[in-house]
């Protein structure tokens, strides 16, 4: 396998990354900087800053500070903001694409495409909250009751690695143009797109308006619990959405929190599927060639029916066989690598335990022959004969790991379907469209496909039921969510003794 000339020396060599605080890009207070690691070779990649409590403290007042006159400019005026910022992040395109490649792993060609999926979010975000409206409620005769929309004021967003230039380009725009200001904190396993972002959204909205604090477990934690802090957003694990949820809890202040967080989601193929169309479905479904299967959205678990079940999984191992494993900023391979030693080996340690619970390896479970030494590369793993009470079965893997699991009754499937504390997405594969549409009625999850998987729409919401998280994005539902109704009362005067008084006053 050819592997091109590592690119670090052009994207990533010499370049200072900074957080960016009050429209400065800056050091941490404490001055510590973190390495952090090449996950396609294992090796040290670049320095970024170690920021603590007091740098969220500075950025929430710097922040708060900015939001009001940010507010008053009404979304013309801060569509002006993101018009400039569509045109920075166009022209920094590759950068921004081949630092994720570099930085977390995924295939730079589809890097590519995820900014150009995030710039039509930076495009379509100002008319939609253009189109936001109040209501005139008709609550009683001879009064006048109407609402109005009010940012929070300062808010918090915390985003995942799996998409980190795409994530810190969309995450903060629904809280930006309703009015509010914005602390991030991006993913620290690869936040270096995020600070070359930084950067650009500093050349775009005023001081104080974004700022990007870099960190661990200080960070997050300083951000959730700070009084001026009320409306918290999260993408992210089970576990730390819950622990988000405890701290805000404990804070001593009323927080709004919305959480978009794991899936362990169900592909449900009928009698009737197109087995060959199911087939690309679940290989499209669970993003092998765009994260390595690191998606809470990936359709993990396939339901087949048995009838279907010899000759869907000899074709589908057949296909997840043909991925070409390999550096992400290498063009001619299809998946990169996992994100980081430590979930490379917790993603192994699934692969064990599936083998070690009785499910029949179909094919992958290793290292790709040929792949960069030293880099976290696992080829595409397919299980079958995958039993409901198995660990892969029921708990998210977060890797390119797929459980096939059989049935035979439609009860049968809805209990296998439904049976994880987790409901993120869910897609039914059917020639019969009343079935269809039937079965995604009773299927818990907050997004489910016909005859699709994995596909995004913006202005239909997306987030998930149970554990899988609370609120909605990508969507009117989203925006709303950054703005708190206020309702407002008006006593109306009898018109006829109205008109009398100013007749009387003349």
């Amino acid at each position: 396998m050819d592997i091109i000339p590592d690119p670090v020396k052009q994207y990533v060599d010499g370049r200072r990354f900074r957080m960016l605080i009050d429209g400065a890009l800056v050091e941490s207070q404490s001055g510590q900087r973190v390495i952090t690691v090449n996950p396609n070779t294992g090796e040290d990649l670049a320095e970024v800053p170690e920021g603590g409590a007091e740098d969220v403290q500075r950025a929430v007042s710097a922040a708060r500070a900015a939001q009001p006159a940010w507010d008053a400019l009404g979304v013309a005026g801060r569509s002006k903001a993101f018009k400039r910022f569509a045109q920075l992040v166009a022209e920094h395109r590759e950068d921004l694409a081949m630092l994720d490649a570099i930085d977390c792993g995924n295939p730079v060609q589809q890097m590519r495409l995820d900014v150009d999926l995030a710039l039509n979010y930076v495009a379509g975000w100002p008319p939609l909250a253009a189109a936001m409206n109040g209501q005139v409620i008709p609550a009683s005769p001879g009064n006048l009751h109407y609402t109005a929309s009010k940012p929070y004021g300062v808010v918090g967003r915390i985003t995942a690695y799996n998409h980190p230039a795409m994530f810190a380009i969309t995450r903060p725009l629904p809280s930006l143009i309703t009015g509010n200001t914005l602390v991030m904190k991006p993913a620290p396993q690869a936040s270096l797109s995020a600070l070359l972002l930084a950067e650009l959204y500093n050349e775009a909205f005023p001081p104080g308006v974004v700022n990007i604090v870099t960190g661990g477990a200080e960070v997050g934690d300083s951000l959730v619990t700070d009084p001026r802090v009320k409306r918290l957003a999260f993408t992210g694990s089970v576990g730390t959405g819950l622990t988000i949820q405890r701290r805000a809890a404990e804070s001593g202040h009323v927080k709004y929190v919305t959480l978009e967080l794991g899936g362990k989601n169900a592909m449900v193929i009928m009698p009737d599927a197109d087995v060959d169309e199911a087939v690309e479905g679940a290989i499209f479904g669970m993003n092998f060639n765009v994260s390595q299967g690191q998606s809470c959205g990936s359709n993990s678990r396939v339901l087949v029916h048995s009838t279907l079940y010899d000759e869907f999984t000899s074709k589908l191992a057949a296909r997840v066989s043909e991925y070409h494993v390999g550096a992400a900023y290498d063009e001619t391979n299809d998946m990169g690598p996992l994100v980081s030693r430590q979930h490379y080996e917790r993603v192994q340690s699934y692969i064990d335990s599936g083998l070690q619970e009785g499910a029949e390896l179909l094919t992958g479970g290793e290292r790709p022959d040929g792949a960069p030494d030293g880099g976290f590369y696992l080829r595409p793993t397919m299980f079958g004969s995958v039993r409901k009470d198995m660990r892969i079965a029921s708990e998210e893997i977060f890797g390119p790991v797929i459980a096939v699991m059989r049935f035979d009754g439609y009860e049968e499937m809805l209990d296998l379907a439904n049976g994880t504390d987790l409901g993120l997405t869910a897609s039914v594969w059917t020639r019969d469209l009343s079935l269809a549409h039937r079965t995604a009625d009773r299927l818990d999850a907050g997004y489910v496909w016909i005859n699709d998987s994995s596909r995004h729409y913006f202005g239909t919401p997306f987030g998930g039921t149970r554990n899988s998280g609370i609120g909605r994005e990508e969507s009117a539902d989203e925006l709303l969510s950054f703005l708190e109704s206020k309702v407002v009362h008006t006593r109306l005067s009898d018109p006829g003794v109205a008109f009398e008084r100013l007749i009387a006053k003349r």
